[in-house]
């Protein structure tokens, strides 16, 4: 490869068309660039700049090189303006699906984090169940229906589910029998167990139908049932703070218990890290788990 610092002073030079002007962009003198160019000629074996009493012009095999070097500069800007996650004792990597970070995490982010000791918490979203270890993750939190091999797990809280809706919608259904709220479309997530579970304690069997919708994440269900899409189950304590802004609002009262809770796991088999102990027992606390509990989950090697 020709030296770097002679391609630099080519591509800033080509992008001026002169060498006074790059000088000046790059804090040289115009002779310190006229030597880089120079030494770049003299390595390609070839001319890449035509000189005249106005500037520099390209030649052709000039604006080859241009072309060459310019995506080579994009490309190494691009590779060093891309994130570099933050590393040390304190920072614990937690992973989660969306619906639990945007709805109960995000409200609660900074008070997990502050001291003492601060910590830094990093975020990985994703709805699949990784390998705790293999991805390096010290916690993760995720809705389930129990335990899952090679993590050990504690229960943080369960779901009391209840109809809800636009305030003009709900207004439209008005109170009455559950069954009124089938003459509407009924809004899913991941798939129909919690209206299943919540028609089956009133006794009617809950079928999804072609007017239903479904969204795999449970922000885009409140979304959808703020815009008037149709009726979505509420599950505290994700639509609290929407409840409370009134964006959606109460169809029925009736509240039945979500197959799916939330709960905290961590690797089995490795001790947890300071940092991961401290945010585990803060998670804990915010969710009114208690604290004997956290202790157990922490000192245990059982799933």
């Amino acid at each position: 490869m020709p030296p770097l610092d002679t391609l630099r002073a080519f591509e800033v030079a080509a992008k001026t068309g002169s060498f006074s002007a790059a000088a000046e962009k790059l804090n040289l003198t115009h002779g310190a660039v006229s030597r880089q160019i120079a030494k770049l000629e003299h390595w390609l074996g070839l001319k890449v700049f035509d000189r005249g009493a106005r500037g520099v012009a390209l030649t052709i095999e000039g604006q080859r090189l241009f072309l060459r070097t310019s995506e080579a500069f994009a490309l190494i800007a691009d590779n060093t303006d891309r994130w570099v996650e933050p590393r040390g004792a304190a920072v614990v990597r937690l992973t989660t699906i969306p619906s639990i970070s945007g709805l109960w995490l995000m409200p609660r982010l900074q008070k997990l984090e502050a001291g003492p000791p601060r910590l830094r918490i990093v975020l990985d979203v994703d709805n699949r169940q990784a390998d705790l270890v293999e991805e390096g993750h010290d916690l993760s939190i995720r809705c389930g229906r129990g335990r899952i091999p090679g993590r050990v797990s504690v229960q943080l809280f369960e779901e009391h589910c209840f109809p809800v809706a636009a305030p003009a919608l709900a207004q439209a259904i008005g109170d009455g029998e559950p069954e009124r709220l089938l003459a509407h479309p009924l809004i899913n997530d991941s798939d129909a167990s919690a209206w299943r579970a919540w028609f089956g304690v009133l006794g009617i069997d809950y079928r999804p139908r072609p007017e239903d919708r479904r969204f795999e994440d449970y922000n885009l269900v409140l979304d959808a049932a703020a815009c008037g899409l149709g009726v979505a189950l509420a599950r505290p304590p994700l639509t609290v703070d929407q409840l409370a802004a009134g964006r959606i609002v109460p169809v029925d009262t009736r509240r039945v218990l979500n197959p799916v809770s939330y709960w905290l796991d961590r690797p089995e088999g490795v001790s947890p890290r300071p940092a991961a102990a401290d945010l585990a027992r803060r998670i804990g606390r915010e969710a009114g788990v208690a604290e004997e509990r956290i202790e157990a989950f922490l000192s245990s090697d059982v799933a």
